[in-house]
């Protein structure tokens, strides 16, 4: 009886443990990949699962992958799992030295992010898919700058980052793998090539920044140009509708003493027609005792007088004092 009983708790502990052994419990995000004698059998999602222990077996899965520590050395590390995980990973690959088409030597940094889609291929179809990753990646940022100068390569990191994730994505697409994203981190060309940039890039500085002053200097004397030629141009203008204006007012005002004289000689004609007398001498004996006046008024010691018929003179006098004793103003 107490044979019967071990032999019953052994099948327990037995039927216990197998169970224990075929659960397999698998979380979100991974797969584990079955085996079962040797061979490919199923793929476990996440969740519960069940397999046969002693003949299905997880694969082991070895991956090999260099990282670069703080004091920037590369160190190899060889991880071994039996779950694959699905979600997008980040790979920084180390500082690789490649060769531009102007024959300069640069050390680029690169990030690569991938996803693996299929577990099946990227386990059975490549041996090491970081390792195969890396040196795929390095031979293709290769190829891809030595058909790049030095000044391309620093100008076009899009360019570069869309090359590489195309042509890294149709390659590992055999190993079922999806390359979403690449990333140049930095590029570093060398020391000698770096200070010649500096150089150079403060030349450029120095000339675009002559260029601008010449050319604001320019702009300044062509607008201060312009506003003595515009001020002259004004004053010209100022100048001749003044004068217009100035020869306009001596016009009128010659117009309205013509005007005046005009009409002083038809009053006088007018008044000597009873006497019969000569206008034109009376307004000229009027012009002459005008002129004797202001020689006498001007305080010189000599007066000079031009000769002139006295008679006419005598006579336009005499007129005077007719008209003015007929018009009651002589009494």
């Amino acid at each position: 009886m107490e044979s019967f009983f071990v032999i019953v708790l052994a099948f327990a502990v037995l039927v216990l443990l197998l169970a224990v052994k075929g659960l397999v419990i698998v979380k979100q995000a991974e797969v584990v990949i079955v085996e079962r004698l040797g061979r490919y059998h199923t793929t476990l999602q996440s969740g519960i699962n069940i397999i046969w222990p002693f003949i299905d077996t997880r694969r082991k899965i070895i991956w090999r992958y260099i990282k670069t520590d703080v004091s920037n050395q590369n160190i190899i590390i060889q991880k071994e799992v039996d779950r694959i995980d699905l979600r997008e990973t980040v790979y920084d690959f180390p500082r690789q030295n490649v060769i531009t088409k102007d024959n300069v030597g640069i050390e680029i940094n690169a990030l690569l992010y991938f996803q693996i889609t299929d577990p099946v291929k990227a386990v059975y179809e490549i041996s090491n898919l970081p390792d195969a990753i890396e040196k795929l990646t390095q031979t293709t940022l290769r190829n891809v700058i030595g058909e790049l100068t030095l000044d391309e390569t620093l100008v076009s990191r899009d360019t570069i980052n869309q090359k590489l994730r195309t042509i890294l994505d149709t390659a590992t697409d055999k190993w079922g793998v999806k390359v979403n994203r690449v990333e140049l981190q930095d590029i570093s060309p060398p020391e000698d090539v770096r200070v010649a940039m500096e150089k150079q890039m403060k030349a450029e500085r120095d000339r675009r920044a002559t260029i601008l002053e010449a050319e604001g200097e320019k702009k300044a004397r062509i607008l201060q140009a312009e506003g003595l030629r515009e001020a002259a141009i004004k004053e010209a203008e100022g100048q001749q509708q003044a004068a217009v204006l100035r020869a306009d007012g001596e016009a009128q005002a010659i117009e309205r003493v013509a005007q005046a004289e005009r009409e002083a000689l038809f009053r006088v004609a007018e008044a000597l027609k009873e006497s019969q007398a000569d206008p034109t001498q009376y307004l000229v004996s009027i012009k002459y005792i005008d002129a004797l006046k202001e020689m006498v008024q001007s305080g010189q010691s000599k007066v000079v007088f031009m000769p002139y018929e006295a008679t006419g003179v005598l006579g336009a006098v005499g007129s005077i004092k007719e008209l003015l004793h007929e018009s009651g103003t002589g009494k």
